[in-house]
């Protein structure tokens, strides 16, 4: 167990306090966010009623939502917990027992960007936009080759901010931005095989970039087995279409990895040069890494605006750092999930937009492996609002009591709304929402569904969006990635370790050496 007396900086808390408050305001001016562009989280539906007629329904409510002195008792150890948690950063000397940690993310969004601004293109953003830039002029396809968190934050990216057929569009409609794959995750050997096929089929003349594709190689070490024989595979795949002394092998394979590693290694052999290779940072983990270059190269090839990504989760980190629990997201989040968990280890995260469901995988991810430790932790589901309505909304509402349900949605839609409209005949009875548009019908299943869990008293929250954009992604990621370690540290676990994901690997070499 971790005690929550992890070493800080400084004996004195009062002068440490000041100076992780010091340390966290850079020395420019902030980017000024709107109120409404920033991320709210609405966490009444969880808690009890101030006054209530006594019911059946109204009984069930005062044994399952949360009593609000629950909530307030618990904002003085937050507030201690962010305190540690802002130290943390700045320890250089970690005892073995509290080992890693892995705060590096917490500053780097505006490091980041300080960084950018000072030294531009020889920033490590400035080289990741200008290699991804390189990506973008020489390939109509790339493939990006990663497991895990890396996999998962990037196709979260990638679904959420992109179009949602982007790959089918001709490519003036996509203004220069490849066609996006996802491989490196897995052993399937049919679903590898069907990409190879499709790369071989519409890949002929390697001299147009219309046929050419490329790949990003993201592996914090080069141990993950999954990348490692995808890359193979593929760098054997490139060496046959472009040839085996070919430039285009080094110009279309763009690495991502750790300080030191066999994939760093492996690319020197290769006489690849340092300045194309991308690194992530030694003090941050991979779970934690979708700011590093790990999440930024994909992103500047997928043609998304990293700054503006960048900017959302420096923002959500200067709210963990600066704002009191009433409007701290970070702290909201992680304190009510913290309380339920422990009668409520289910905790579902209902998106309202498919666009979010990837989202919803990668945080499945976060917290799996950050939080399921030591016979703790919730198991995390996703579903999409209104999708799986018929399936989970049953289950929610009247299955077991086990589960606390999250739902993220968005304000606004990103286009006009698609309108019912009226017809002449009206077989099918829908004249009547001849005024209502998409974004009506969906506000109405999302609050429909939360009015059905409160009369049977089932706990529910809303974490709103103003909209989908970089911006308001970079918050949310961010935030997730806080509460995550927040909730970690109130359990008495390590959110930056992963023994558990470790057996699994050794065990599964063992048996391939065997």
């Amino acid at each position: 167990m971790l005690s929550n007396a992890t070493p800080t900086a400084d004996a004195d808390p009062q002068r440490s306090s000041e100076r992780n408050r010091l340390a966290s305001a850079p020395a420019h001016n902030h980017f000024m966010q709107l109120p409404d562009e920033a991320i709210t989280y609405q966490y009444q539906g969880l808690l009890q009623p101030a006054v209530e007629d006594w019911t059946a329904a109204a009984e069930l409510r005062r044994q399952h939502f949360l009593a609000p002195a629950r909530v307030r008792e618990l904002v003085p150890r937050l507030t201690q917990v962010r305190g540690q948690v802002a130290a943390e950063r700045e320890l250089q000397q970690v005892p073995p027992d509290f080992q890693p940690i892995d705060a590096g993310f917490i500053d780097l969004p505006q490091n980041t960007l300080d960084q950018h601004r000072r030294h531009v293109d020889v920033s490590p953003l400035g080289r990741v936009l200008a290699l991804a830039d390189r990506l973008r002029e020489d390939a109509d396809r790339v493939v990006i080759l990663g497991s895990g968190a890396v996999h998962l934050g990037a196709r979260a990216l990638f679904e959420a901010l992109c179009p949602g057929h982007h790959n089918e569009l001709p490519a003036e409609k996509r203004l220069g931005t490849p066609r996006i794959y996802f491989e490196g995750d897995s052993f399937d050997n049919d679903a590898l095989q069907d990409l190879l096929d499709l790369l071989q089929t519409v890949c002929v003349d390697p001299e147009l970039r219309a046929e050419r594709w490329g790949a990003v190689v993201i592996s914090d070490s080069g141990a993950a087995l999954e990348t490692a024989a995808a890359l193979r595979t593929f760098m054997r795949e490139a060496s046959e279409y472009y040839g085996q002394h070919s430039g285009k092998l080094r110009e279309l394979f763009v690495t991502v990895t750790g300080e030191s590693g066999k994939l760093r290694d492996q690319c020197k052999a290769d006489g690849i040069a340092d300045e194309d290779i991308l690194t992530i940072p030694g003090d941050v983990g991979v779970r934690y890494s979708l700011f590093t270059p790990a999440g930024l190269l994909p992103a500047a090839v997928m043609g998304l605006d990293v700054r503006a990504l960048l900017l959302g989760a420096a923002a959500m980190t200067r709210r963990f750092l600066e704002e009191p629990f009433e409007r701290n997201p970070v702290l909201q989040y992680a304190a009510v999930n913290f309380l339920l968990a422990q009668d409520k280890p289910i905790r579902v995260l209902a998106v309202a937009s498919k666009k979010l469901e990837a989202v919803g995988r990668w945080h499945e991810q976060l917290l799996s492996e950050s939080l399921g430790k030591q016979g703790q932790g919730p198991t995390p589901l996703t579903m999409v609002l209104s999708r799986d309505l018929s399936v989970r909304g049953q289950q929610n509402r009247d299955g077991p009591r086990d589960r606390v349900i999250n739902n993220l949605v968005t304000a606004s839609a990103a286009n006009p709304p698609i309108m019912i409209g009226m017809t002449d005949h009206n077989g099918d009875d829908l004249n009547c929402y001849n005024r209502k548009g998409y974004p009506d019908l969906l506000d109405a299943a999302v609050r429909g569904a939360n009015l059905a869990y409160l009369e049977n008293a089932r706990p529910t929250a809303d974490l709103v969006l103003p909209s989908i954009s970089e911006h308001t992604i970079g918050q949310l990621l961010q935030m997730l990635m806080l509460a995550t370690v927040v909730e970690g540290r109130l359990m008495g676990v390590n959110p930056y370790n992963q023994p558990g994901a470790e057996a699994c690997q050794r065990h599964m070499k063992a048996l391939l050496k065997a």
